[in-house]
């Protein structure tokens, strides 16, 4: 981390204290984690008082830490059971518990202050309800309108005051969210023309679910030395 990165960090935690708790980055990132009540306050103060000047939004990602830190194989040799979510269909929209973990949904913003060149990465987590929810920064930084849409899309997280929060890359008639990791493999609908009826239908996925193994190095005599020597002999 720079010597400038930690100045700026030195003056968040003076400003803003406990609003806003610095996560440890292996990429060398400056981010801080920040609750999803005091989002709006602590993002405005960011972008308004003059020490700060985030006056852009470079981006605004959503996360799914669902599994986060679990290994999908504990060996290095082919498992038998490859990728659960390759297999076991989900359901199709949003689950069907009543709330989720605390920490399983997270927005990421990406932060630029043009005046002072600096960088800022906050995360919120959208808790525990059902659907994830979290208040739109639209009025504060207007360009998180498509970022918004994109993340409600791909993660069916709610955006709660967004203008017009809708698809943006998905289909009409698309069925889930497709980078939630609970989400199928091989979706949930399929898409056809039908010349009889003369449009587009949807129909249930007609693909096979298959379990997913990893590639593995596999003793081939191809690549026997005593062959090897042999050939270059």
């Amino acid at each position: 981390m720079s010597d400038r990165s930690e100045t700026l960090a030195s003056r968040i935690d003076e400003r803003f204290g406990e609003q806003l708790r610095r996560v440890s980055s292996t990429c060398g990132e400056l981010t801080f984690e920040v609750d999803k009540d005091d989002l709006i306050e602590v993002a405005t103060a960011l972008r308004n008082e003059a020490e700060f000047g985030f006056e852009m939004l470079m981006d605004v990602c959503g996360v799914d830490y669902q599994g986060y830190g679990s290994h999908e194989w504990t060996t290095n040799e082919a498992t038998g059971s490859g990728f659960s979510r390759g297999v076991e269909r989900q359901p199709v929209i949003l689950d069907e518990a009543d709330e989720f973990d605390a920490k399983r949904f997270a927005v990421v913003y990406h932060l630029l202050s043009l005046q002072h060149n600096f960088r800022l990465r906050l995360r919120a987590y959208t808790g525990t309800s059902n659907p994830p929810m979290i208040r739109s920064v639209v009025d504060i930084w207007n360009g998180a309108n498509w970022f918004e849409r994109e993340v409600f899309d791909l993660f069916g997280i709610l955006f709660e005051g967004h203008p017009d929060l809708r698809r943006i890359l998905t289909d009409y008639g698309f069925i889930g969210h497709p980078f939630r990791k609970d989400f199928p493999l091989s979706g949930n609908v399929e898409v056809s023309y039908d010349a009889d009826e003369g449009r587009v239908v949807y129909k249930p996925v007609s693909i096979e679910p298959r379990t997913l193994v990893p590639r593995v190095i596999r003793d081939d005599n191809r690549y026997s030395a005593d062959l090897k020597d042999a050939t270059d002999g």
